[in-house]
C-alpha cells in the first residue's frame, strides 16, 4: 500500500506510530540558543497549531521550552557597554543609582561655589590632595587582596562591575576637572564641569531608558563632507556603537541648557569677566546666546559619543567640550 506524504513530522509520527518503533533522542550537551528556540515555535505554533495542541506530550514539551526561551529573553541582563535589539523586551536595568546621585552632585555643589566668587586656586589644592589620595588606594587594592576587598565594600556601590580590575572612573574625573580648572578660563572650565556631571548623567540615564528603541549611532561623523566612504571614515570622528540617538538628544540638549542658564544667568551675578557677556560686541545679546547655546549642545553631544579606545569618558569629556567650545569663542572673537 502506497503511503501519502506527510505535511510535517509531528502528522507522520501520529499516523505511523503504530508501524514505526518510536526512537529515543540522542542528549545533546549543547542547550539551545533562547533566540533560536523562541523563533522556531514561533514557526511551528504559526504553521500547524491545531496539530500542535493536540500532539499531547511534544506539545508539552515545546509549550516549556517556548515558556523558558522567552523568560531568557525578557530577564537578560545588560552591561553599561551594551544595548538590546530594538523593540526587544528589558526586564530589568541598572539604574546605578549611587553612582549617578554622586557624579551628578558635583554640579550642585559647583554653581553655588561660582556664583560665591571663590577661586579656582584653593579648589584646585584640595582636589591635587583628594586625587593623591585615591590614586594611592588605587596602587595598594591591585596589590593587597585584603585592602580590596575592604574597598569595593565601602566604594563599591559608586563602581562599575568592569572597574573592579582597572582604574575607578573617580580618579579620571578628578583628573579631567583639574585639566579644565588649570587650563581654561573659569567661566568655561564651570560650563565643562556641568557638562561632565549634568549631561554625562542624562545621556546615560535617557541611553538606558529609550535606548533599545531609537537607532545606534553611526560609526563617525565626517569632518570633510562629500568625500568617499573609506577617507571619510578615517577623516572622520569616531563614535561609540553603544551610544544610542536618545543618548545623544539627551546629551546634547542638556549641553546646551547648561550654556544657557550659565551664561544667561549665573555668568552676570559674579563679579568677573567672564568669556562671554550681553554686550559682546561681536556676537552679544540673545542671538549671541543662542549661537554659544546651540554649539555647546552640539559639542556636549558628540564629546559624549565619541570612541576614544580605552581613555575613559570622566577625563575626556571636560577636556575636549572645554577646549572645543573655548575655541569657538576665540574664533569668533578674532572674525568679527
Amino acid at each position: 500500500m502506497a503511503m501519502t506524504p506527510a505535511n510535517d513530522a509531528f502528522t507522520l509520527n501520529n499516523r505511523y506510530s503504530h508501524n514505526h518503533t518510536r526512537r529515543s533522542p540522542r542528549p545533546s550537551t549543547r542547550s539551545p540558543s533562547p533566540t533560536a528556540v523562541a523563533m522556531g515555535i514561533g514557526k511551528l505554533t504559526r504553521r500547524n497549531p491545531r496539530r500542535l495542541s493536540h500532539s499531547g506530550s511534544n506539545g508539552n514539551l515545546l509549550h516549556d521550552i517556548g515558556e523558558d526561551a522567552i523568560h531568557t529573553l525578557e530577564t537578560r541582563q545588560y552591561d553599561e557597554d551594551t544595548y538590546p535589539l530594538k523593540g526587544q523586551k528589558v526586564k530589568k536595568i541598572d539604574w546605578e543609582i549611587p553612582r549617578k546621585t554622586f557624579h551628578s552632585s558635583i554640579g550642585f555643589l559647583v554653581v553655588p561655589l561660582y556664583t560665591s566668587g571663590f577661586s579656582a586656586r584653593p579648589v584646585i589644592i584640595i582636589l591635587s590632595g583628594a586625587l593623591a589620595i585615591i590614586s594611592a588606594a588605587e596602587v595598594l587594592r591591585f596589590r593587597n587582596a585584603a585592602f580590596a576587598r575592604f574597598y569595593e565594600r565601602i566604594l563599591g556601590p559608586l563602581m562599575r562591575n568592569s572597574e573592579k580590575h582597572k582604574v575607578n572612573g573617580v580618579v579620571w574625573y578628578i583628573l579631567g576637572v583639574l585639566f579644565s580648572l588649570i587650563i581654561y578660563p573659569l567661566d568655561v572650565a564651570v560650563v565643562s564641569i556641568l557638562i561632565l556631571s549634568w549631561a554625562d548623567t542624562t545621556a546615560s540615564t535617557f541611553g538606558r531608558l529609550w535606548g533599545p528603541y531609537t537607532r545606534p549611532l553611526p560609526s563617525h561623523i565626517p569632518l570633510i563632507p562629500f568625500l568617499p566612504v573609506v577617507l571619510s571614515s578615517r577623516l572622520g570622528l569616531p563614535l561609540a556603537r553603544r551610544k544610542s540617538l536618545a543618548g545623544f538628544i539627551a546629551a546634547s540638549l542638556t549641553s546646551g541648557a547648561i550654556a544657557l542658564s550659565f551664561w544667561g544667568w549665573l555668568a552676570p551675578i559674579r563679579d568677573s569677566e567672564p568669556i562671554w557677556t550681553w554686550d559682546n560686541h561681536q556676537f552679544g545679546g540673545w542671538s549671541g546666546l543662542g549661537l554659544l547655546s546651540s554649539v555647546t549642545a552640539l559639542i556636549g553631544g558628540v564629546a559624549e559619543a565619541l570612541d576614544l579606545g580605552s581613555l575613559d569618558d570622566n577625563l575626556t569629556l571636560p577636556i575636549i567640550s572645554g577646549g572645543v567650545l573655548w575655541g569657538f569663542i576665540r574664533g569668533l572673537s578674532f572674525l568679527f
